[in-house]
């Protein structure tokens, strides 16, 4: 791996260097016996990597070491996320908490939710997913149409939700519905936590998209629910945006810095394979119009790097803000997306065959400006913040 190239990569290097050891010791081995399945890696090899990481202290380190983390700074934590994408081994990514584990939403829960799903999650022992958006609206997350009641003694839930990844193998959903009638006398978008085996929840329609694991519409039909699924309970009614706010910032922070070392990875194998490609009696490195892909790349991905971990600074200092985080995922995703196809457009039709890592980048790098809220929402958040709009 390459060496720091900035003092803000300094700090936390010993953990990051334990994380590139166990990558490249333990999970470069496991994924050069698995081909690239159309769905992701096989679920159980999924579940190993992310029991043995828990085990080792990477994976959900960022939480308490209440609810069996291990306090880990988000310095530190986006540097394990670059790494992770910069090894170019496809199991890394499952070796830290992503959108199928711990969830930040559940850190508003009661003791007893903490205890109950949290924990179990940030130990790798389970999995959840989130199911926020509706088949008839996307990026404006919460006018959503699924609706909960209270009926006297509970909550019932009916609605859909759609492109809701993890939904395949996770063990708890948080769905998000709009309470209309709630026994505390106010309502609004509220979360709830429930199993994904629960009587009244379905798994619809599947999806399957450019790369990775498909995604899957969920079907509340009269769902009933106990008032303790609400998370935070009765406080928690209609806190789900401002639950999602803090959990959307956070996770478009984790989302720039697996994409800085994605671009990174990229980078590095077409300058590799610049410098020993010949073409017309020299490498091709030695042409002005690949070194032009090389050098914009690289300016784009140490732009990106070092605006992410500026980010990441001032949630540590307690300055967190979701326009910072809305920068820092702009920039990196569409950074990465042109970094990768510069990438392959140096590396011609012998990147473009399937097989070739920069193949399978090319079409898993395109979601990257899409989850965690488009790059059009993220500049709407930016604009807003100079006083635009």
């Amino acid at each position: 791996m390459p060496q720091p190239s900035s003092v803000l990569e300094r700090r936390h290097r010993e953990i990051t260097a334990s994380f590139e050891s166990f990558v490249q010791r333990e999970l470069v081995p496991l994924a050069a016996e698995v081909p690239e399945p159309v769905d992701g890696p096989p679920r159980e090899l999924r579940d190993y990597v992310r029991r043995r990481s828990a085990t080792l202290g990477f994976y959900g380190a960022e939480y308490p070491e209440s609810m069996g983390g291990a306090g880990m700074p988000v310095t530190a934590l986006v540097q394990l996320h670059h790494a992770a994408g910069a090894s170019g081994c496809p199991l890394a990514p499952y070796a830290l908490a992503g959108p199928d584990g711990p969830s930040w939403l559940l850190t508003h829960g009661t003791a007893r939710q903490i205890e109950e799903y949290l924990v179990p999650m940030v130990r790798g022992e389970k999995l959840r997913c989130l199911a926020m958006t509706e088949p008839g609206s996307g990026s404006d997350s919460f006018a959503m149409s699924t609706k909960a009641r209270w009926d006297g003694d509970g909550w019932v839930l009916n609605g859909r939700k759609t492109f809701v990844s993890n939904a395949g193998h996770a063990d708890y959903a948080i769905v998000v519905a709009d309470v209309t009638d709630g026994p505390t006398g106010h309502g609004g978008a509220t979360a709830f936590v429930m199993p994904l085996d629960h009587p009244g929840l379905r798994r619809g329609q599947q999806y399957a998209g450019m790369a990775g694991e498909p995604l899957f519409e969920l079907v509340l039909d009269e769902a009933r629910l106990p008032m303790a699924a609400v998370v935070g309970e009765s406080e928690g009614i209609g806190s789900a945006v401002e639950y999602a706010m803090d959990s959307l910032a956070y996770g478009r922070l984790l989302v720039a810095a697996q994409c800085n070392g994605i671009a990174e990875f990229a980078l590095r194998e077409a300058v590799g394979f610049a410098r020993e490609r010949r073409a017309f009696g020299q490498v091709i490195g030695g042409y002005q119009h690949v070194q032009e892909h090389l050098v914009t790349g690289r300016a784009g991905v140490e732009t990106a790097k070092l605006l992410t971990l500026a980010c990441a600074e001032l949630v540590d200092e307690g300055l967190e803000s979701g326009e910072n985080a809305a920068l820092a995922k702009l920039v990196a995703t569409e950074v990465a997306v042109d970094v990768v196809d510069r990438a392959l457009q140096v590396h011609g039709a012998t990147g473009y065959v399937r097989g070739h890592p920069l193949e399978y980048l090319y079409r898993h790098i395109r979601m990257m400006t899409i989850i965690e809220g488009t790059s059009e929402v993220q500049k709407v958040i930016i604009a807003r913040s100079m006083g635009l709009g």
